[in-house]
């Protein structure tokens, strides 16, 4: 081929090739429900602590965030005793879901309402209120998508044997799942054991800054007692045997039956380095596997990765064979959680003498602001993570979502338009990776509603509908972002009807 051939051929090629990549993002960024798959499951979710309210009443007791709110510990003085209450509002919330045109709701279990003292009798008005909020969704069309154990540790358990850090919890934490399996399962058929069991080791038991509060110098300070070093190892440990032990009796007594499925939801950051030095590149790796492999390995391979076997050492419970044989491979699903990507920078932790979970990956930058920001890209990079080293297991991205702060408690802004172009460059990223071969069937904005936010309180809002906090009435009111996501739900535009006006 001659030379001004071959040129011209090459200059078609780029044509060609920008034409494509111009039709990918024109495709991309007027994206509906319908460029995914058919039985792709969208939704937005809430926990039961954060947004149920009625903490004191029908027979609830204290949960370990009861306690530690109630303790003076939030930065606002705020409180989750009312929050959007909706142990009151569950009928009119599930109408804004249904008018909003959501396939799934993603709420939880409030262990300290079913079993008030996280072992025995069953609390019968608890049971009537999630059993009738189940009923309202499956009226509406709309599928409960049930997590079992949303940090919300019942305090009797607690102050009984020290929770979670006493292998005593896997007993309790598997009865109380098989009474959910039980008296729910006939109606929910996804159910996630555990929401981020791969954050709650390290801000009760190595940070300190969450319940129990428990850390060792210099870690955290102020906590009640702990060891920084080991803690957070054996409680991850116990969470992911009471996470087997559970999908073991949904999977021999029930799942045939009711024809559900059950997973495990982790938080999955996405960790890059922050320069391009080799050391920096090790670090993001070894961050990786130590936040998503942590769970994620034994669960596909039945041992926790060879990096924190080696790093963490004696420090790391031994899983046995017959552990590892229960382990593997118990989960129809994995849900992830992902916000962003984090930027990190290599230590050495050879120099440190006293070791906890980020000393041991070897990393800084964490917990540096500057070093975490929002990158829809991250969430592909996820995706291929888990598609290439784990299998591509079937994922259900159970919270994705974008923050305000708002200047005035309690005033009301319906201008979110950041957040729904937030969530379109995260949609655009996940329809990019599943035309790639992921393995993803689901995707919940986080959250519904305006909450109460784990270590905010109500400085920060996620909600695609927001909550009046200062009214006694909790009224609900649409953002922009709800309105464009049912617009994404529905394949067509909206009328910006206000105040309260339902879609």
């Amino acid at each position: 081929m001659a030379t001004g051939e071959l040129a011209l051929v090459s200059s078609l090629f780029i044509v060609v090739v920008f034409l494509l990549l111009g039709a990918v993002a024109r495709e991309a960024s007027a994206l509906t429900r319908h460029d995914f798959p058919e039985g792709f499951v969208f939704g937005a979710g809430s926990s039961a602590f954060q947004v149920e309210g009625a903490a004191a009443e029908d027979g609830r007791k204290p949960s370990i965030w009861d306690t530690f709110i109630h303790q003076g510990y939030m930065p606002d003085g705020s409180n989750a005793d009312v929050s959007a209450d909706q142990y009151h509002h569950y009928k009119e919330d599930v109408k804004l879901m249904y008018d909003m045109g959501l396939d799934a709701y993603r709420f939880s279990i409030a262990w300290p309402r079913l079993i008030p003292d996280g072992r025995g009798e069953i609390n019968p008005k608890g049971l009537e209120y999630y059993n009738n909020l189940i009923d309202e969704l499956i009226m509406h069309g709309i599928q409960p998508h049930v997590t079992i154990y949303h940090f919300d540790l019942p305090q009797a358990l607690q102050d009984e044997y020290g929770g979670i850090l006493s292998p005593r919890f896997i007993e309790d934490y598997s009865a109380y799942a098989e009474v959910c399996f039980k008296n729910f399962g006939d109606r929910v058929k996804h159910w996630a054991t555990f929401n981020q069991p791969n954050i709650e080791p390290i801000g009760g038991f190595d940070a300190g800054d969450r319940p129990p509060r428990r850390c060792s110098y210099p870690f955290g300070t102020n906590c009640t007692g702990g060891d920084s070093s080991t803690e957070p190892y054996i409680v991850a440990h116990h969470l992911l045997l009471a996470h087997a032990s559970a999908v073991s009796i949904y999977r021999q007594k029930y799942q045939a039956i009711q024809g559900g499925q059950i997973g495990i939801t982790l938080m999955v950051r996405w960790h890059e380095p922050y320069t391009d030095k080799t050391a920096d590149a090790a670090a993001a790796f070894r961050m990786n596997e130590f936040h998503i492999g942590w769970f994620l390995h034994p669960l596909v391979h039945g041992d926790y990765p060879p990096v924190m076997r080696s790093r963490v050492g004696v420090r790391l419970p031994s899983i046995t064979a017959s552990d590892s044989e229960k382990i593997r491979g118990s989960f129809d699903f994995i849900g992830i959680n992902h916000y962003y990507v984090i930027f990190v920078q290599s230590i050495d932790a050879n120099e440190q003498k006293l070791r906890d979970y980020y000393i041991d990956a070897g990393v800084q930058g964490e917990d540096d602001k500057e070093n975490i920001q929002c990158h829809s890209w991250s969430l592909g990079k996820v995706l291929n993570h888990l598609k290439l080293e784990y299998g591509n297991p079937p994922v259900m991205i159970h919270e994705n979502g974008y923050s305000d702060s708002p200047d005035i408690f309690g005033k009301i802004n319906y201008n979110d338009d950041f957040r729904s172009k937030f969530l379109q460059g995260y949609l655009e990223a996940l329809y990019l990776s599943v035309r790639n071969g992921s393995n993803t069937r689901g995707y919940f904005v986080w959250s519904m509603f305006d909450t109460f936010e784990f270590l905010y309180g109500y400085r920060l809002r996620f909600g695609l509908c927001g909550v009046d906090f200062t009214a006694a009435a909790r009224t609900r009111y649409l953002k922009n972002s709800a309105r464009w996501y049912s617009g994404f739900l529905r394949g067509g535009e909206l009328r910006p009807e206000k105040p309260y006006a339902t879609l």
